[in-house]
């Protein structure tokens, strides 16, 4: 079977697995198992984020599986407490200090909080220009960012972002973003692909898993890579993550596509926080 993961190139020169294993709310305790038996399988693209608390069980996961580093793409972003550039650079130093790495491939700003730090993202931004600067971020991005935010990084920023990870699923097929997104060589990852599990249910979905023999999770992971989107579903049930990773030797026609992104809802499908709006600080 074909089950080779495509590699991405992104708009800095380097390249990124499109498909990838997400850690959010998996316990730190059952992480390095769960991180370890993805690898084996043969996922070599790995989420975490400082808000996960689970960063130095992924890092283990990594030295235990016997790779090199280099073969192993890794991503974490920034805590929301941390955005001012000499907190951003503490907590930078914390994640590579958890993972105990040299470098990380990928350091997101994970959400703008438009409301907070007097609306100032951008200095945040410039941080992170330093970190990939110093060669200890491969690559930089963003997440949860809409258009105004892109643009205003755009205007006031000298690099673009590899990547804006936002909540894309087909509740929720977020197209004004993604469509920024490809204007400007900004990759797309997708967040909450499945819509926390609200989407298998879908007659539509359904229908298609039963058409081309695969589970409904694997019609819509397939459908997201077919958009050519970034995707790292999360899973601690063995045979979901070996399912997970079998989505490159079948194809979903055109027709089923647009069947697919017809279940758009717009606003009323997101499942998780309006990025506009979100002001989460943890304590």
């Amino acid at each position: 079977m074909a089950n080779t993961v495509p590699d991405i190139s992104l708009n800095d020169g380097n390249t990124i697995p499109q498909l990838g294993f997400g850690v959010y709310q998996i316990e730190p305790k059952d992480t390095a198992e769960a991180v370890g038996r993805a690898l084996e399988i043969g996922y070599r693209h790995i989420d975490t984020a400082e808000m996960y608390g689970n960063e130095a069980e992924v890092g283990e996961a990594v030295r235990a599986s016997g790779l090199d580093r280099g073969e192993v793409f890794v991503t974490s972003k920034l805590n929301n407490g941390f955005h001012r550039p000499q907190d951003a650079r503490r907590a930078f130093e914390s994640t590579l200090s958890a993972l105990k790495m040299d470098y990380v491939d990928l350091f997101l700003i994970h959400w703008p909080l438009p409301t907070r730090y007097d609306g100032d993202f951008v200095s945040t931004w410039k941080t992170l220009e330093e970190f990939q600067r110093d060669g200890r971020a491969r690559s930089i991005g963003v997440s949860n960012f809409q258009v105004p935010h892109l643009e205003r990084l755009a205007a006031e920023a000298d690099v673009v972002p590899a990547v804006n990870q936002i909540e894309v699923h087909p509740y929720l097929t977020n197209e004004q973003v993604r469509a920024y997104g490809g204007e400007h060589n900004i990759l797309t990852e997708a967040w909450s692909p499945i819509a926390q599990g609200l989407v298998l249910d879908d007659p539509t979905i359904v229908d298609v898993a039963e058409q081309v023999g695969r589970t409904p999770a694997q019609v819509v992971l397939r459908w997201h890579v077919q958009r050519g989107d970034i995707v790292f579903p999360k899973s601690t049930t063995p045979k979901r993550v070996e399912e997970n990773f079998q989505l490159f030797d079948f194809t979903l026609d055109d027709t089923t596509m647009e069947r697919i992104s017809g279940l758009d809802r717009g606003e009323a499908g997101r499942t998780g926080p309006n990025p506009d709006e979100f002001d989460y600080i943890p304590a």
